[in-house]
Parts: structure tokens; sequence; C-alpha cells
């Protein structure tokens, strides 16, 4: 069977990249893993890089201080799953460096596909900040569809 891993993040653009690649593996009668990688805690924290606001009506702001971010994470996915409306999607939560985890999520799961989107930034922020998909497409072996996302101010 064939599988696809769907990497997200928090952003507002989380739905969209679920949905396409949901839609994309689909066409492919593919198994569905969604995952999130927990890379820096103080991104979840920070009022000005916080990007998950509003994604489904989750607040990440009131996260029971009993639940770590990993099972947050895991929270986040599972309401996207519920959106999906597939029991069948696998969901995973990881914490480690972002193209790493993917990478490793990926061969471990034996992925055929690794679908992610990719933010449009201007060329000062792709020399200066780099990019995950940028970073995993330089370095996978396995195929990758990449979903843009233009983000409007």
């Amino acid at each position: 069977m064939k599988k696809v891993l769907i990497a997200l993040d928090y952003g507002l653009s989380a739905q969209k990249i679920a949905e396409k690649g949901f839609e994309l593996a689909k066409s492919m009668n593919a198994k569905v893993t969604l995952l999130h990688v927990v890379a820096d805690e103080s991104y979840y924290t920070s009022m000005d890089s916080a990007p998950f606001m509003g994604f489904y009506g989750y607040d990440f702001f009131n996260i029971d201080k009993r639940d770590s971010l990993i099972e947050s994470s895991k929270n986040f996915l599972e309401k996207i799953k519920r959106h999906l409306k597939d029991s069948d999607i696998e969901v995973v939560a990881e914490q480690g460096d972002f193209p790493s985890v993917i990478l490793d999520t990926a061969t471990k799961l034996h992925s055929n596909i690794i679908i992610m989107g990719s933010h449009s930034k201007n060329w000062l922020e792709k020399a200066v900040i780099g990019g995950v998909t940028e970073s995993v497409l330089a370095k996978t072996k396995i195929p990758m569809f990449i979903i843009p996302i233009k983000e409007h101010n």
C-alpha cells in the first residue's frame, strides 16, 4: 500500500495543506499520516509569532498546564483528522529539528511521498532564515508534493 506523509505546522495554511494533501493521497489510494514537529517551545508561547490562533477554534494559549506540547500537537492533528473525516489517518507528533524529524519519520513509515507547504517569502527571508520545505527537499530521496502558500497581511 502507498503511504503519504503530510507535514503540518500550526499556521493558518495547515488546513489548506491538509486538505490538498489528503485529496492527493485519496487519489492514490494511499494511507495518510499527519505529522507535526515541535522544535522550539518559545514558538508556541509568543504572541508575536503565534501563527496558529483560530485554526478550527483551537486556542493554544489555553493549553492545560498538564498537557505537554506533544499531546497538544496530537490533539491539533486529531482535529484535522476529524475535519478530513477519515478515521484511518495516523497522527504523529515528535520533538526535534524540523527537517530531520520529517525525513526520519518518512523513512521509518516507508512513505512514498512527503507533502508540505511552502510559504511565500522574499529572497532575504529565504537567504537568512531558509525554509523547512527547502531543507527537506535538498536532503530527501523521497518524492515531494509541495503546496504553495501565499500569505497576505
